[in-house]
């Protein structure tokens, strides 16, 4: 395999490089890598470069390309910048794969990029499918690129598919949820959280913004959304249960009753790998799962009322069209303005559903009109809160 790897620097893309590593030892599935692309961390990407020698390297910041590339003046290889640069890294030409782990809307461009340049996509850019899914999704069967799920929760249930009778005998998919550091609480005692304790996760390691989006079960409410363009169902065929252990990842459940599972330690390592492997199974840097150990597995029905926003993600994909969209974009920037103390806890699925009521459901044509929307989310928020721009 060669693989161009966006989003090296970040939580999935160093793992990414963990699980590049223990297939190159294996040996029996090498990867070497074409491309490395982050946002600004020029330390942590000069070292990856250094160690796997890619012949480019993207930073989507054009003073940090800058400095890469003086840091990087002894050594043979491209250094691409900008919207552009990390365009050109997902259809980089020498690669056959790319894993877009990119977090948030910069991963639109990226994706469809890739799906137009032929390149089996590993996707964990979720905001993709959530923003983009229509668009994403008819391009990639016009391409003939397959799109393989690197989220633990929508691995889960591609690999609980694998040998299934066909989409008719199944009823639902049903994903988990840890419940985030917060899971039991009242609103009250939720006005007060702080950006630190809710970037405090129970049982896995993350960037910020994924791991806020954890608290307030957005992301969630994004993984239904991308979930139901992945596996082509609607809504109400998509449930949603707490699980506090992490260890169940995702089920499916046929028409005749009958549930499958896939479980493991919560570590992406697994479905990073399964992603690039597929349908291959290869040992792999996870920890094996003992549940004698564990001695017990608990589920609850998720608290819409104190976490909202899984349901306005729910409403927004039963509206669709640009709906998602408006949601996701708003999401991203309140992220933001709570990680900045500008706004309190509560006030993040408020600001969202706003947002999301006020965009008109009409489907999208281009990308651009999903941009649009993105945009237009992001702006009203800032005014909501009296940001000027």
């Amino acid at each position: 395999m060669k693989l161009s790897l966006l989003g090296s620097t970040g939580s999935i893309g160093t793992q990414a490089l963990k699980v590049v590593e223990g297939l190159n030892q294996e040996g029996s599935f090498p990867v070497s890598i074409e491309v490395l692309a982050a946002r600004s961390n020029v330390r942590l990407l000069e070292q990856q470069a250094r160690a796997f020698r890619p012949k480019a390297a993207a930073l989507f910041d054009e003073a940090a390309a800058k400095d890469f590339k003086d840091r990087t003046r002894d050594m043979d290889i491209q250094v691409l910048s900008g919207p552009d640069g990390l365009c050109e890294a997902a259809a980089w030409e020498t690669a056959d794969t790319t894993l877009n782990s990119v977090v948030g809307m910069v991963g639109l461009r990226p994706t469809m990029a890739a799906i137009k340049a032929k390149k089996k996509l590993a996707l964990a850019n979720k905001e993709t499918l959530v923003a983009g899914g229509s668009l994403v999704m008819e391009a990639a069967r016009e391409n003939g690129v397959d799109i393989l799920p690197v989220d633990s929760e929508h691995s889960a249930v591609f690999q609980c598919l694998q040998g299934s009778p066909g989409k008719g005998a199944l009823k639902r998919i049903i994903l988990t949820a840890s419940g985030g550091p917060f899971f039991g609480w009242e609103k009250e005692r939720l006005q007060a959280v702080t950006p630190q304790q809710a970037l405090r996760h129970p049982n896995w390691s993350m960037g910020a913004k994924i791991t806020i989006d954890c608290a307030t079960m957005m992301n969630k409410g994004l993984e239904v959304i991308e979930a139901a363009w992945l596996f082509g169902l609607p809504a109400e065929k998509i449930g949603v249960v707490v699980h506090r252990e992490s260890i169940v990842h995702s089920m499916i459940e046929y028409v005749d009753n009958g549930v499958m599972a896939q479980l493991g330690t919560p570590d992406m390592c697994l479905p990073i790998q399964y992603a690039l492997t597929y349908p291959r199974r290869l040992p792999s840097p996870s920890a094996p799962l003992d549940l004698a150990a564990l001695g017990k597995l608990t589920f609850f029905e998720p608290d819409l009322e104190n976490f909202p926003c899984l349901g306005v993600c729910i409403e927004a994909l039963k509206r669709g069209g640009l709906v998602p969209a408006a949601a996701n974009g708003a999401n991203e920037a309140v992220v933001q303005l709570f990680l900045e103390g500008r706004i309190g806890f509560m006030d993040i699925p408020r600001l969202v559903k706003e947002a999301a009521d006020r965009q008109p459901a009409g489907a999208p044509s281009q990308i651009e009109e999903v941009l649009e929307a993105d945009r237009a989310a992001r702006q009203w928020v800032r005014k909501a809160i009296g940001q000027t721009e």
